[in-house]
């Protein structure tokens, strides 16, 4: 203990005079010398000094304080270096190194350095990738209640890496990890209950743990805590609070709140109806990728939503939304091309672009599809075609869909001519609110036999109860 605050008076000394550069007045050059000497022989005290230096952001001093005391076996020391060479703190980056003396650490049972030894298995740094050993030694973490080793656990029996699957075990080491106040877990533990993985489902408890995690600023659970109040679910439905956690993620960059609040306030939901936030909020998320975001951006460009109106834009964002795969996007993309809205008109880009939305099962795009088809539009006509998409597009219940596809029926266009199954759609479109269908519909009816008749409005019954608009 002597030595140690011995040394502090000269690390002060050091630190204030250059790092030595200049001899320090607190201390004679033979005094300085015989603590140095002490200290040499004292690994504690070697770490400590790397300590003092490290807390100054000295890295390189500290480093080789570190080093010096990992040297001797020092294990609080062997950990930190292995942090400094993973990090490329004063010295460059180097990930075998970082697990060489992570090791070292870790067979002395530093929990700390016993997880992240296991994290680096899982990564492949500076050790081939190996989950059974990332499980052996996070699990060696874990039982020293290491609070991250056990959260990672959790996770790695939640998904079967390097241990059996088992939800069980998940729920149990995340528990653990949650109730040290460990946010990640707690967040995870929060799923667990909310989708019954490992235990009954919960949401009471799901909304408990959510807000653990999102009262100590967690985004991802703030956002789940903002999905929680505006479905009701553990809660009293509440949309000013959902608009809170929403607004509590999303500040902290996580682009699904960013997309949520961008939807409330063009909506008007529970806040009052603002186009510019809501365009700024899209714009967050449209720029950390959001596809879905992108599209609504469009939208809002397309239509001078909160923005002055700019089809060019619009195209932009749509084209961006599109290329990620949005079904939404790839439609709104092919009306654009269609119409010739911020670009060329282009029927068979339109055509592209809207089959990409039809085949994810975009209703809309389906219907547009057939259209095309019926009429050649960027296309081949093709009868068979069109009635084949009109059909996917009625049976998600588009009414316009079933209106056309009952009208192939009357005419035979792409499928035999069947007055009960044009009957049949033409009152499933009627049902829905189309009311341009009755005219043909009354027309069909006079075709028909009282039993086909009979039989076909049966159908149209079963029919509107399974494709209801």
């Amino acid at each position: 203990m002597m030595i140690r605050k011995k040394l502090l008076v000269l690390v002060l000394g050091i630190a204030l005079y250059g790092c030595g550069s200049v001899n320090s007045p607190l201390e004679s050059n033979a005094t300085q010398q015989e603590i140095m000497a002490d200290v040499h022989k004292d690994a504690e005290a070697l770490f400590f000094v790397g300590v003092l230096f490290y807390e100054e952001k000295n890295y390189k001093q500290a480093e080789s304080w570190f080093r010096k005391a990992a040297e001797q076996g020092h294990v609080d020391a062997q950990e930190r270096l292995g942090l400094m060479y993973e990090r490329g703190q004063g010295v460059s980056k180097n990930y075998q190194q970082a697990a060489h003396w992570t090791r070292q650490a870790a067979e002395q049972g530093n929990a700390a350095a016993q997880s992240n030894l296991g994290f680096m298995y899982t990564q492949g740094k500076g050790v081939p990738q190996d989950y059974q050993q990332a499980a052996h030694w996070i699990h060696q973490a874990a039982e020293q209640r290491y609070a991250a080793a056990q959260y990672n656990l959790g996770v790695m029996y939640a998904q079967g890496k390097g241990v059996l699957q088992d939800y069980q075990q998940a729920v149990h080491w995340t528990r653990q990890a949650a109730e040290q106040g460990y946010a990640a877990a707690q967040y995870n533990l929060g799923v667990m209950y909310e989708h019954g993985k490992g235990v009954l489902q919960d949401y009471q408890q799901a909304v408990h743990w959510t807000r653990q995690a999102a009262e100590q600023g967690y985004a991802e659970a703030q956002y789940n805590l903002g999905v929680m109040y505006a479905q009701g679910k553990g809660v009293l439905q509440d949309y000013q609070q959902a608009v809170h956690w929403y607004h509590q993620a999303a500040e902290q960059g996580y682009a699904k709140a960013q997309y949520n609040l961008g939807a409330i306030y063009e909506e008007g939901k529970e806040v009052p109806q603002d186009y510019q936030q809501a365009v700024h909020w899209y714009y967050q998320a449209a720029e950390q990728g959001g596809a879905n975001a992108q599209n609504n951006l469009g939208n809002m460009y397309r239509y001078g939503k909160g923005v002055p109106q700019d089809y060019q834009q619009a195209v932009h964002w749509y084209h961006r939304s599109a290329n990620q795969g949005s079904a939404s996007g790839q439609f709104n993309l092919g009306i654009m091309y269609d119409l010739g809205y911020g670009v060329p008109q282009d029927y068979q880009q339109a055509a592209h672009w809207i089959r990409q939305a039809a085949m994810q099962g975009y209703d809309a795009a389906q219907y547009n599809l057939g259209t095309m088809y019926t009429q050649g539009k960027g296309v081949l006509q093709d009868y068979q075609q069109a009635a084949r998409w009109y059909l996917r597009a009625a049976e998600q219940g588009l009414a316009n869909a079933q209106f056309n596809l009952g009208i192939a029926y009357v005419k035979g266009n792409g499928l035999p001519q069947d007055y009960q199954q044009a009957y049949i759609w033409l009152s499933v479109a009627a049902a829905n609110g189309f009311d341009s269908a009755r005219k043909p519909r009354a027309f069909v009816a006079k075709q028909l036999s009282s039993e086909a008749l009979r039989k076909g409005q049966e159908l149209a019954t079963e029919y509107f109860k399974k494709y209801r608009s």
